[in-house]
């Protein structure tokens, strides 16, 4: 995959594939003139940092919210490009290749804009690195649940809570899913299966069970239904929640055509000046250097005062990539002791994190506040032991 090289380039070109492989850059014509036209009114900013806190805050404007997030997409297809990499590589045994991975993660991006906070996170590239990695895994494990499920050894495992979500996902009206929800509360209560350990490939409930599961429903409701209806019902069920596990991504990548149409450019408002002024306020850019270099040497001192065993792990982890079972069989101890130590040390580390917020930023701390440090936290461990660091 060639880099790309110039500002131009950066933000207004997107990833193509043939197959499974890196094609080439494809130009998008809006966005490339665009940022030409960016450049000719401010032609002395050439930073990629710059220009990217530039569409961020047009992001924010609703106005100029839609061009923004393509400006960004584009700039975050290389990023993606290589966690999709090395991310699919690590999922050998899944159907889902590069390209796949890379669709999943692109889809992310809106989440990336929404949770990004530029005082906080080092950077845009190393922050949707972090979400585009977890949504990859975690979408992966999901499929890999799904797929290897019957619907009913999918409703068996499903919770209330997600089926309820999934029901909503798919535009069913409260009453129905109520009704939904009441039908598989009987299959959940009446359906046994005859062999505990295969819950995953679990056949159709006889014709007496689904008698039982209607009379059960018919006793809750003052709106009645047969069998076969709740079992209809049940597979509609079991297809929401499976679309809600397994979503199509929407390609966020492909070229958005000719030349012709509306221009957003056109829309853009006339901010430009205060807006590049906030930007680039040199006292900003300071603080935002000198706060992530003493984030930097608080979390570094914490991990040099860890058991040794606790470092141990957190290299094998995040610099090896293994997971605790891995970790577990090459120190010779429980997968669970693996757990502990691991939460352990990231309580050390947001422990510390936090106390330097206290003493440092003299800012009160509110759950809210910790969930966002530990987000950062679990990005910076994620650079910290990245190769290109060591």
């Amino acid at each position: 995959m060639q880099p790309r090289q110039s500002i131009i380039e950066i933000f207004s070109t997107f990833v193509q594939f043939e197959g499974d492989r890196f094609s080439r850059w494809a130009t998008e014509s809006r966005l490339r003139r665009s940022i030409q036209s960016c450049l000719q009114q401010i032609p002395k900013e050439n930073s990629e940092y710059f220009w990217v806190l530039y569409w961020y805050k047009f992001w924010q404007d609703s106005a100029a919210a839609a061009l923004a997030r393509q400006h960004l997409t584009a700039y975050l297809q290389e990023p993606c490009y290589w966690i999709s990499q090395k991310t699919s590589a690590a999922f050998t045994s899944s159907q889902f290749k590069l390209a796949d991975c890379f669709q999943i993660a692109i889809a992310q991006v809106e989440l990336v804009l929404k949770n990004f906070n530029p005082s906080q996170s080092s950077t845009l590239k190393n922050y949707a690195s972090l979400i585009f990695s977890t949504a990859i895994r975690e979408t992966l494990r999901q499929r890999q649940e799904v797929d290897i499920c019957s619907d009913w050894g999918l409703l068996r495992k499903t919770s209330q809570k997600r089926l309820v979500e999934s029901l909503q996902n798919a535009g069913l009206s409260p009453e129905t899913i109520h009704a939904y929800i009441l039908a598989w509360n009987g299959f959940k209560t009446l359906y046994v299966p005859s062999k505990a350990g295969n819950s995953r490939q679990l056949s159709r409930p006889d014709d007496a069970t689904w008698e039982a599961i209607a009379k059960f429903y018919n006793s809750q409701t003052s709106q009645p239904a047969n069998s076969p209806t709740l079992e209809k019902w049940l597979l509609s069920a079991a297809k929401a929640v499976r679309k809600y596990l397994y979503p199509t991504p929407d390609s966020l990548n492909v070229s958005l055509g000719g030349d012709d149409g509306f221009e957003l450019l056109d829309n853009l408002p006339g901010t430009q000046e205060s807006l590049i002024n906030e930007i680039i306020a040199q006292e900003e850019a300071q603080a935002k250097s000198q706060q992530q270099s003493e984030i930097n040497q608080v979390l570094s001192t914490a991990i040099a005062q860890l058991e040794a065993q606790i470092q141990e792990i957190l290299q094998l982890y995040y610099a090896k990539q293994l997971n605790q079972d891995a970790i577990a069989k090459q120190l010779d101890i429980k997968q669970y002791t693996v757990s502990r130590r691991l939460t352990k040390a990231k309580e050390v580390l947001l422990r510390s994190l936090a106390n330097w917020c206290q003493d440092s930023l003299h800012i009160s701390l509110t759950s809210d506040l910790l969930k966002s440090m530990s987000a950062v936290m679990e990005e910076w461990l994620q650079n910290y032991y990245s190769p290109s660091s060591s």
